[in-house]
């Protein structure tokens, strides 16, 4: 369902930004792009089904407010009313961007009333309203705000949901919260009687942390937006939330957009590498119609779910050691309904059962380190580099996604490598990362300009046949990653 043109923003894992705001260019037709780390904003046609395509984005909202950092100050009073004036002024845009989240969000219960009701006190609500917010308004302050803390980078705190995700980086308050009518005797007030039931979801960090806590900035905000809009403060299944965001680099308020972060795939059982990662290093890989994929370290298969979904006109292969890794990409292949399009086979890296120069595009997260039981990292890239040379075509795209440690000795290896062949790249010559656009219609992808502020490295010389043609650094959570992208100019030496 269309409903205009509307003002948006995306949170993204931290390296991601620059794929992101390509991709809502290319899928959305976005204008006034722009982003900061963890977040894209943008202006796009608001429909819902091509908002929900998003790969590389986290959480979706609707834009209230982007204004510069506040000014601190060391009066707790002073501060909590700016941040209350930023959230509840400007009506007639608080109406707007509500309308457009009731069309998108597909909201029928009590629209017809929030359209009617001004969130600014110049149609004043009824007495009986008001004495119904006031009486509620103590025993709703502890649902306004949640106690619960979400630790996205340092020195940063913020108030969370109470909704439960696999994969949803929000986490669960254990808040014990008594029900107004237990408290205090009252009958329980309908929703139709206040309008909509709300929470706000804060996150601070910088000066301003240092003054307020998140838990009393969504206390203040909470309890003036049932004030001005009669809404009702709930905690648990709320019809609305309002998320603030404020640092010393911006002030954001806005609306999520829907329940469940654009990042959890309704088509994958287990999950294995972030999905968003997956898809980025797939964007790399410029998979054309017809081509053969490979993923030589398949794991739970994400990166071939993610590029088999995004490019279905491929063909794709997934190989492993683990039986049990296997297993689960079975049952990942098979939620998504792509029998067809992904074949499995069990193999070692480093003794791949399959033709040289047999596929277009390989595409692996090498897993390394302690966690699977690998100790000799370095001793075991150049092998497995050498392997993924031997059956990539000529022209063809390697994307690998590596640890720090094996990041940080990456040029040593291929140093190595290529001294070894005689078809070696010495010159260190490398491909533009703005060569080709982003295409995610199926027949190609590659990254533009935007992806270039990314762009760690194009000194590398190449190993073998293979040239770099880009270094990527992405959030993998609680550590740090990199994606190494290259092209295979030449027949390898050993062949």
């Amino acid at each position: 369902m269309a409903a205009g043109e509307g003002r948006f923003f995306c949170t993204a894992g931290r390296g991601l930004e620059p794929f992101l705001a390509r991709e809502v260019r290319a899928r959305l037709g976005a204008t006034e792009v722009d982003f900061v780390s963890g977040k894209v904003f943008f202006s796009a046609e608001a429909e819902a089904g091509k908002l929900r395509s998003l790969k590389s984005g986290e959480r979706l909202f609707l834009l209230l407010k982007k204004h510069p950092p506040l000014a601190v100050s060391r009066n707790k009073g002073k501060m909590l009313h700016e941040i209350k004036n930023l959230v509840i002024e400007e009506p007639k845009y608080w109406l707007d961007v509500i309308s457009m989240w009731r069309n998108l969000h597909g909201y029928e219960g009590k629209k017809d009333r929030v359209s009617q009701e001004n969130p600014l006190p110049q149609k004043r609500k009824s007495e009986e309203e008001i004495n119904i917010a006031t009486r509620r308004q103590k025993t709703e302050q502890g649902r306004v705000a949640v106690s619960g803390e979400y630790q996205m980078e340092a020195g940063e705190r913020c108030v969370v949901p109470d909704r439960k995700s696999n994969q949803d980086c929000w986490t669960e308050s254990k808040t014990s919260l008594e029900e107004p009518s237990k408290s205090s005797g009252e009958e329980p007030t309908s929703n139709e009687e206040l309008g909509f039931s709300f929470r706000v979801s804060c996150r601070c960090s910088g000066a301003i942390a240092k003054i307020l806590t998140s838990q009393e900035m969504g206390r203040a905000v909470g309890i003036a937006l049932m004030k001005q809009c009669g809404w009702r403060a709930d905690l648990r299944d709320p019809d609305l939330e309002i998320f603030i965001h404020l640092n010393d680099v911006h002030s954001v308020v806005g609306i999520p957009l829907f329940r469940l972060p654009l990042a959890n795939r309704e088509y994958i059982k287990t999950a294995g590498l972030r999905s968003t990662v997956a898809w980025a290093m797939a964007s790399l890989a410029e998979i054309s119609a017809g081509a053969f994929v490979l993923d030589p370290m398949c794991g739970l298969g994400t990166i071939l779910l993610e590029a088999a979904k995004e490019w279905p006109e491929a063909c794709y292969w997934g190989a492993d050691i683990s039986d049990s890794q296997l297993e689960g990409a079975d049952v990942n292949i098979r939620t998504a309904g792509l029998m067809d399009k992904i074949e499995l086979l069990k193999a070692s890296v480093k003794a791949l059962p399959l033709p040289s120069e047999s596929f277009d595009a390989v595409i692996s997260d090498i897993p390394f380190g302690k966690k699977f039981k690998i100790t000799k990292d370095t001793e075991l890239l150049p092998d497995i580099l050498q392997e993924l040379e031997r059956v990539l075509r000529v022209g063809g795209t390697a994307v690998l996604l590596l640890s720090q440690d094996l990041h940080k000795h990456m040029d040593g290896i291929t140093k190595c490598i290529a001294s070894d062949s005689p078809d070696a790249i010495s010159d260190g010559t490398s491909e533009s990362t703005t060569a080709k656009a982003l295409n995610v219609d199926g027949n190609s992808s590659s990254l533009v300009n935007d992806v270039e502020g990314s762009f760690l490295s194009t000194g590398q010389r190449g190993f073998g046949s293979l040239v770099p043609g880009g270094v990527y650094g992405v959030s993998l959570g609680k550590t740090d990653a990199f994606i190494h992208k290259y092209r295979k100019l030449s027949a390898a030496g050993s062949q």
